[in-house]
């Protein structure tokens, strides 16, 4: 494929919006900093649900005394806890969206218990989880507004770069404007002969090529960063639709790039075919070797595909 046709590829690819979830999609949104809960007495069809992740450790603080703390199949997770709260993580390789209910039991005062559920997720794990039972101090409302404020701006900074890719001029205007065409076009390979699908995918990849384009941005390290992009032809053999709800690539050292962009927002229906796309930002030194391209979808508890032998040029 010539540099003229990728570029103009690439130059949809970046330019179509990332996958809105589904409001039922089965798994639940991750908090990337500290989560705050609130129990409420007489409220038990409340439901808390915190994301782990097998090799990833997630904290619980308590602002009242445990007396217990109730695991099912305990052997799976190893688990520090005391009176302020508890530490867990998972040791086997629990599969994707499996709910694993863990019960509190207070010392005192009400409630007296309380359950969280823990949902595998295929790329995220909570870190911290903080758990109020009384009435909150001013103290921790204002940590939580300046770390709600702090969030915003990050997300007004994302939305505003987004609209500037956005309303820009598609095409190769846009690639040239963004300075993601570098002096020799955007690269790009068939990558379908070296792809290979792992047993248990419901997904068959007819077609794959894999694009890389120069981003003309930096680390605080100054290592130049690039846009990486995998374009396949997917074919569901399952007897369920899949819809792209998100995908990381995967490193030969278990490094993981979670993707900036996924393309298109339709379930691909059993039986039927349809051009998927993964999008994710890296060193360019870390943009060498063989990947792992790991997606899941919004149905099923996010069934996961995993495709290995994932290249660029």
């Amino acid at each position: 494929m010539s540099a003229l046709s990728s570029a103009a590829l690439l130059a949809f690819v970046l330019l179509t919006p990332p996958l809105e979830a589904s409001a039922h999609a089965p798994l639940p949104t991750c908090a990337s900093g500290t989560r705050q809960v609130e129990l409420m007495a007489g409220r038990p069809d409340v439901k808390h649900e915190v994301c782990i992740r097998p090799g990833r450790s997630t904290s619980f603080f308590f602002d009242a005394k445990l007396a217990r703390v109730e695991l099912p199949e305990p052997e799976r997770f190893r688990l520090i806890k005391d009176e302020a709260g508890f530490t867990l993580m998972a040791t086997q390789a629990l599969p994707d969206g499996e709910r694993v209910p863990v019960t509190v039991s207070f010392q005192e005062g009400t409630p007296a218990s309380a359950t969280f559920t823990l949902v595998v997720h295929p790329s995220e794990a909570e870190q911290q989880v903080v758990v109020t039972r009384q009435e909150r101090s001013l103290a921790s409302y204002r940590e939580g507004e300046q770390r709600a404020l702090e969030e915003a701006r990050q997300c007004r900074w994302e939305n505003a770069r987004l609209q500037v890719e956005c309303t820009a001029q598609v095409g190769l205007t846009t690639l040239l404007s963004l300075k993601l065409m570098g002096e020799n076009g955007v690269p790009s390979k068939h990558i379908e002969s070296s792809l290979s699908a792992r047993p248990g995918n419901t997904l068959i990849s007819s077609k794959a090529r894999s694009y890389r384009s120069d981003t003309g941005h930096t680390t605080e390290d100054g290592r130049g960063l690039v846009r990486l992009a995998v374009v396949q032809e997917l074919h569901n053999t399952g007897s369920t639709p899949w819809t792209l709800a998100g995908a990381v690539l995967m490193g030969p050292n278990g490094k993981e790039w979670k993707a900036l962009a996924l393309w298109p927002r339709e379930p691909i229906a059993p039986g039927k075919k349809q051009r998927v796309v993964v999008e994710v930002e890296a060193t360019e030194e870390e943009a060498r070797g063989t990947f792992t391209l790991k997606s899941w979808s919004q149905e099923d508890s996010g069934r996961v595909e995993f495709f290995d032998g994932v290249t660029f040029p």
